[in-house]
């Protein structure tokens, strides 16, 4: 959105810097005939501005448009001309900055053969008290007199800026575009979210099939196992039958002990 100044002083009927008078006429047909739609004054540093643009010299560009002017008295009685401007950003990083705080009209005392002075631009400068640039005398092909343009004495200004009241387009526009950011930044949410989510999907199942792998090499460990016990219990039982054949069977060379059928012994039977 566009950005406007508050009304504020950029001249003052009587002095100049090169010793000529500011004629309070001027400023009241200023004041009375300034329209951007018929001339703009552009805003220029140091009443200097090239004819060509280049966007790293700062001579080559404007730093705004004076919208209106308009004069009034001020308590000594003096006509004081003031001015609405459109500054470019450049501009108020400027004079945020403190830098080219000072102001000085460019006027043309003849405007377009009507008699009347006309403001055909506006400079921005750090100088005030110096006599800055005299510009020469504008002449028709024909030679005839346009009127002289010149450097006004400098004026301290304070940029203030108060923003336009927004349309109802505007307001719209906005809303419009607000939705839109919302809507795009929920889609970048979802987007992200998602994203999040397969990364998710994807870690689990790295872990699930970190996890099958260790499941079947435990079931295989287990099968191991369970065919050493079988081995083991078949061996086992194999040696309990052998000991149990062992001890069945008598030794090499056994001779039995002959059965004892029982006798008599001093008169006792004993068996």
């Amino acid at each position: 959105m566009s950005k406007k100044s508050n009304w504020f002083v950029v001249a003052t009927e009587g002095a100049t810097v090169d010793g000529r008078q500011i004629e309070r006429q001027w400023l009241s047909d200023i004041a009375e005939t300034y329209d951007p739609k018929t001339y703009g004054a552009r805003i220029n540093l140091e009443h200097f501005h090239m004819s060509w643009f280049d966007p790293e010299f700062a001579h080559s560009k404007c730093y705004g448009d004076v919208l209106a002017v308009k004069a009034e008295e001020n308590d000594e009685g003096k006509l004081q001309l003031y001015a609405q401007i459109e500054p470019t950003d450049e501009l108020v990083e400027l004079v945020n900055s403190k830098q080219k705080v000072y102001t000085s009209i460019e006027v043309r005392t003849n405007f377009a053969k009507t008699g009347k002075a006309y403001l055909t631009g506006l400079a921005v400068t750090d100088t005030p008290a110096s006599l800055g640039t005299q510009y020469l005398s504008f002449t028709t092909k024909n030679g005839e007199q346009q009127g002289e343009i010149f450097t006004t004495e400098a004026v301290e200004c304070s940029l203030t800026f108060a923003e336009e009241p927004v349309s109802f387009f505007e307001k719209m526009k906005a809303m419009f575009s607000k939705e839109k950011a919302d809507t795009a930044q929920h889609k970048a949410d979802v987007e992200a979210r998602f994203a999040e989510h397969e990364q998710t999907q994807l870690l689990l199942a790295e872990k699930f099939t970190e996890l099958e792998e260790k499941l079947k090499q435990a079931e295989a460990e287990k099968m191991a196992l369970c065919a050493d016990f079988e081995k083991l219990s078949a061996d086992l039982t194999a040696l309990q039958s052998r000991v149990d054949v062992i001890g069945s069977e008598p030794e090499h060379g056994y001779t039995p002990r002959p059965e004892i059928t029982g006798g008599e012994l001093n008169n006792e039977r004993v068996f």
